[in-house]
């Protein structure tokens, strides 16, 4: 039993650990006292450690008082010895002085001796000298009024010839004599000397122990009531603070609860001897009765768990066979204390039976196994947004855990982003996993046309999972194929469940999880989860499928708001590239538009965000351009224009919360005119163009960059003027280009000129391949729109300038200017309308303009325009004259003769030009005047 209350003393610390708040030095919890209270604990009569700590104080306290007393005795003694010893050497030193016998014997031995014996005294630290004599009258004393008086007290000693020392009341108090004999030469005695110490002196000197002594005693104390208390303490921790009757009762209680528990405990000390064990642990393990204290060896218990007693390591939950028993075994060392050690003095272990539980084992363990595959299965499908892969990655996730292989079919309007029409049974194969190689499965890519006794079909029929135990014994599924049958089973398919991919109410396809060779077949269980797991894939792909969906309609959208092809111009060589982002289409864009005077404006722009929103806004942007455009605007006006648009759509849609916001939306304008090479280039948080020279340099200008669309707050664009030789290449560009997360956009730029360089003719459709192979993400975040637009030059024998006289006398020479130079170009068949046109235009501005006025004839591959400047702002309107007016009738003429004409305001003033098509043929106009004004009705309005 000693094992069981070694046993029970360390439980019930643990037990009375649990109700307290701090820890001891074994780790158990302790009461949560202030100082106040430890202390009034600390003494406390009613806890075995306060009736130590008491008892050990006042052992310790005596102690210390009588050590104290003892040595205050043994001062005082050892003061007076030494007081003793001093007086009698006093004495023989004086006695023994010269002089001293013959002033004794002399006729005034007073007169002689009194001095000596008070310098004698003073120098010893004496309290009195006297010298007397035999008969015992003072010769000397330090009261000269005593000098002749008889001595009192032991003399007679010394006057026989006896030296002494003696404790006696004198004159001066209690003191300390000695008389010492003064011998004449020939040996008697020629008088006494009695050196006198007082016993206060004495007493002084043990005094000025005492303070020592106390200290030390004190001392003394103080470290034995520390040390009691450290016993004490450590008693407490012990004991928790109990007393003997709850200490007793706590093991009793433990001894009950030790023998009642339906765990066995198993103490072994550190030399394999078994110190304790329980009622259950005696079942288990059918030890007998004397088992302490004998070897766990000689036990006759089962070689693996004597062996993991007897090795004392720690063990969790091994579970060991014992007889026809399955023990699980926890097994912890403790060292002499009962915590956790490196080299331990014994061990601990508890015994459980799991007998019961281990039919559950199994069924359990395909449970966990089940669960974690769900688990893995929402983590790893649906990883990525397409169809095809998803349903990969459902295939792939059941192989080989619940699985041999797995098969996926899908309607075809679900690979399309389709909604699905029905629950049809002609499905694609989608995926396969599992298979290598030549197998007899349908391949991926095959429209397969289940029969109705098809398990695929059944379940996506009945909307359940169906299971085919025994595929060889059941002849019922293959009737559709027979032939791709028999080499299914050939192959060593022996069990399949098709469970059906039903998502929020629609059936999008199966999947068909088979077993062959060894693996056993599935059983009734195996529906549910298949089911289960067949819903969280269909979800996966029903979101790819959505997202397919939109996905589609946003690049069809962007699609059909980008231009299809370039319109025809002859002042560039323009080629282009549009990439779309990986995660969806956003808002980049690019335009080449044609301008009046040969000139073209070449625009990029970007809109945030990605998806319809912004294919949309894109598209929106875009028009706007155009419409801009149309009006002849400068790059900074149109900009300026836009980014009012820009805020006026945000402040429309700020009451739409789910409408994300236009503001932050980019956009480079240029125009390139081809007869002197000026491109003005005017940008909004747009990154600027790369110009690549003729030579095949690379430069970036610097162009001054404004806000974002929406953003400029009324500030100014300003522009850029760029003078650009002949084969010039301008580069423009979205950051998608040369932005990316893993670098910066300098890097980019660098990249881009590499790119760019060292190819002085490389035309601008190699430019753009060079550009995207170079720079082109493997996984694009975002759009990517290029335009690279080669300059060219009109030729100056291209372009006729004149200027005119404000003076209407001007016009018929200025006529016949116009007819020279038409028929120096071999135009001579347009040369009666180009003659009434510039007639119109000049005589316009010289009756309404303000000098000076030009005129100029560009001869534009496909077309002749006629431009009239003059330094007024007036813009001229199409009106209908009345037949009275007398004018009114130009600009009409203008409209029907040409192809079209408009007004483009210049720093200077306006021009007004007129353009007229060299493609079509052209005939000189077969109506008068008359016949056309007949022709302007209201409805030409």
């Amino acid at each position: 039993m000693s094992g069981l209350r070694h046993f029970s003393a360390r439980v019930g610390g643990r037990s009375s650990g649990r109700r307290s708040g701090g820890r001891s030095d074994q780790g158990w919890e302790l009461p949560r006292r202030s100082p106040g209270q430890w202390l009034r604990y600390l003494f406390s009569p009613r806890s075995v450690a306060g009736q130590v700590f008491l008892l050990q104080l006042a052992v310790v306290v005596l102690l210390v008082a009588v050590t104290v007393a003892a040595l205050v005795v043994q001062a005082r003694s050892q003061s007076t010895q030494a007081a003793r010893e001093q007086v009698l050497s006093t004495g023989e030193a004086f006695a023994n002085a010269p002089g001293v016998v013959e002033a004794i014997d002399g006729p005034d031995p007073t007169a002689v001796l009194q001095p000596r014996a008070q310098t004698a005294r003073q120098r010893s630290g004496i309290d009195n000298l006297v010298v007397a004599t035999p008969a015992g009258i003072r010769i000397t004393h330090r009261n000269p009024e005593l000098i002749g008086r008889h001595v009192v007290g032991h003399y007679r000693e010394a006057a026989g010839g006896e030296a002494m020392t003696f404790i006696d009341e004198g004159p001066i108090g209690p003191s300390v004599y000695a008389t010492v004999p003064v011998f004449r030469p020939d040996g008697s005695v020629a008088g006494v000397v009695i050196p006198e110490i007082t016993v206060e002196n004495v007493n002084e000197q043990a005094r000025r122990q005492l303070p020592v002594l106390l200290a030390a005693g004190a001392g003394a104390l103080v470290l034995a009531a520390a040390g009691a208390a450290l016993v004490s303490g450590r008693l407490r921790r012990q004991t928790r603070g109990l007393g003997p009757t709850e200490i007793t009762r706590m093991y009793e209680h433990h001894d009950a609860v030790l023998h009642s528990v339906r765990e066995g405990v198993v103490i072994v000390g550190g030399d394999g001897r078994l110190l304790l064990a329980n009622d259950e642990a005696r079942r288990l393990l059918g030890l007998p009765e004397d088992a302490e204290r004998h070897q766990v060896a000689d036990l006759g218990l089962a070689p693996g768990i004597a062996g993991l007693l007897a090795a004392g390591r720690s063990a969790t939950d091994e579970v060991h066979l014992a007889g026809d028993r399955l023990l699980a075994v926890n097994v912890r060392p403790v060292d002499r204390r009962g915590t956790p050690a490196a080299g331990p003095a014994g061990s601990v272990a508890t015994l459980r039976d799991t007998t019961e539980l281990e039919a559950l084992t199994g069924r359990a363990e395909i449970a966990r196994e089940r669960l974690q595959l769900l688990y893995d299965a929402g983590v790893r499908v649906g990883t990525t947004l397409d169809v095809v892969r998803t349903a990969e990655e459902v295939a792939e996730v059941a192989v080989p855990r619940f699985a041999d292989v797995v098969t996926v079919e899908l309607l075809d309007p679900v690979l399309r982003g389709e909604e699905p029409d029905g629950a049809g049974t002609e499905l694609r194969r989608t995926a396969i996993v599992g298979l290598a190689g030549d197998h007899p499965l349908y391949p991926v890519g095959e429209l397969i046309r289940y029969g109705p006794s098809a398990p695929m079909a059944a379940g996506i029929l009945s909307g359940g999972a169906v299971l085919e135990r025994d595929l060889p014994g059941d002849r019922a599924w293959c009737e559709h194929d027979p032939d791709r049958a028999r080499r299914i089973l050939e192959h060593g398919f022996h069990s399949l469940v098709a469970a059906p991919l039903d998502a929020r109410g629609r059936v999008l396809g199966t999947a068909t999880f088979w077993r062959k060779g060894s693996s056993p077949p599935f059983d009734e269980d195996d529906p549910s989860f298949a089911e289960e797991l067949a819903a969280r894939a269909a979800v996966a792909i029903d979101n790819a499928r959505r997202y397919t969906r939109e996905h589609t309609l946003a690049v069809t959208l962007q699609r059909s708001l980008l231009p299809r092809a370039l319109p025809a111009q002859s002042a560039l060589d323009v080629a282009h590239r549009y990439l779309p982002a990986q995660g969806g289409v956003g808002g980049d864009w690019f335009d080449v538009i044609p301008l009046p005077g040969a000139r073209v404006a070449l625009v990029v722009g970007d809109v945030v965000g990605h998806g319809l929103h912004a294919a949309a806004t894109m598209g929106r942007l875009r028009t706007a351009v155009h419409n801009f455009s149309a009006l002849d605007l400068p790059p900074d006006e149109l900009l300026t224009h836009l980014d009012e648009l820009v805020a006026d759509i945000d402040t429309e849609e700020a009451t739409e919360s789910e409408a994300p916001d236009v503001t932050g939306a980019t956009c480079l304008y240029a125009i390139y005119d081809p007869s002197d090479g000026v491109c003005t280039v005017a940008r909004a948080g747009h990154l600027g163009p790369a110009l690549v020279h003729p030579d095949g340099s690379v430069a970036f200008p610097d162009v001054p960059v404004s806000p974002p669309l929406g953003l400029s707050a009324g500030l100014p664009i300003e522009t850029a003027t760029l003078r650009l030789p002949a084969g010039s290449r301008l580069v423009l560009f979205t950051d998608g280009l040369v932005e990316r997360r893993d670098r910066d956009i300098d890097t980019g730029l660098g990249l881009l000129s590499d790119a760019l360089a060292g190819h002085p003719g490389r035309d601008p459709e190699a430019t753009c391949t060079a550009v995207v192979d170079a720079l082109r993400p493997e996984h694009p975040l975002d759009d990517i729109a290029l335009l690279v637009a080669r300059t060219r030059l009109l030729d100056p024998d291209q372009v006729f300038v004149r200027e005119v006289p404000d003076d209407p006398a001007a016009v018929p020479p200025v006529r016949a200017d116009v007819i020279e130079r038409l028929e120096a170009w071999g135009l001579g068949e347009i040369a009666f309308t180009t003659e009434l046109i510039a007639s119109e235009l000049v005589t316009n501005a010289i009756r309404y303009g303000i000098p000076p006025i030009g005129l100029r004839l560009v001869h534009d591959t496909g077309s002749l325009i006629c431009e009239v400047a003059d330094a007024s702002s007036t813009s001229p309107h199409l009106r209908r004259a009345a037949t009275t007016d007398e004018g009114g009738r130009g600009l009409f003429l203008v409209a029907q003769c040409g192809t079209r004409w408009g007004t483009r305001y210049t720093a200077r003033g306006k021009v007004i030009w007129a353009e007229q098509s060299l493609h079509e043929t052209v005939t000189e106009p077969a109506l008068s005047a008359d016949d056309l004004l007949d022709q302007w009705s209201d409805d030409t309005f």
